[in-house]
């Protein structure tokens, strides 16, 4: 089994989405460990403030394979794989860490670069994996979390059920 650490962003109908992916998450990787949730401003473009959050979960799937659960479940809650870059998202589901790969595969770049220059990978990372050992820096996430400068993107504990 692997350990694996997800990302989880919407700012499209974001807490009806939100809440939908943690729902078909649940159903495919039992014991699912959940962040806090937090709601902070879009970056790299103007829209509506993001919901985030991580997931931390153990798989058997191969990176590919785990890839394709991911884009299945964006798809349930109306993504479309054509979407731009830096645009509105219903769902994003990006991973942060596959157990302790590095490197660049045609899948993805592990660990995922913008981990440790987004507040809101790191932050709710930190929330459910202090402890972790970042598999490039070998420091734990808690001690990357506790020097990061946060200054410049706030982010508010919300709670998605709460309308």
């Amino acid at each position: 089994m692997t350990g694996v650490y997800v990302a989880a962003g919407s700012n499209v109908d974001a807490r009806r989405n939100i809440r939908r992916a943690l729902s078909e998450l649940r159903k495919r990787f039992p014991g699912l460990r959940v962040s806090s949730v937090y709601q902070n401003a879009a970056v790299g473009f103007q829209g509506d403030d993001f919901i985030n959050l991580v997931v931390g979960f153990d798989t058997a799937l191969s990176l590919r394979d785990l890839i394709a659960e991911l884009r299945t479940i964006e798809a349930i809650c109306g993504r479309a794989r054509d979407a731009l870059k830096w645009a509105p998202r219903s769902m994003d589901l990006d991973i942060l860490l596959y157990g302790d790969m590095v490197g660049v595969t045609p899948e993805a770049t592990l660990p995922r670069p913008d981990l440790l220059r987004r507040p809101y990978m790191l932050g709710p990372l930190a929330d459910i994996a202090a402890s972790l050992q970042h598999p490039v820096r070998h420091r734990s996430i808690g001690q990357l979390w506790s020097e990061f400068d946060r200054g410049a993107h706030t982010m508010s504990v919300i709670d998605i059920d709460a309308d």
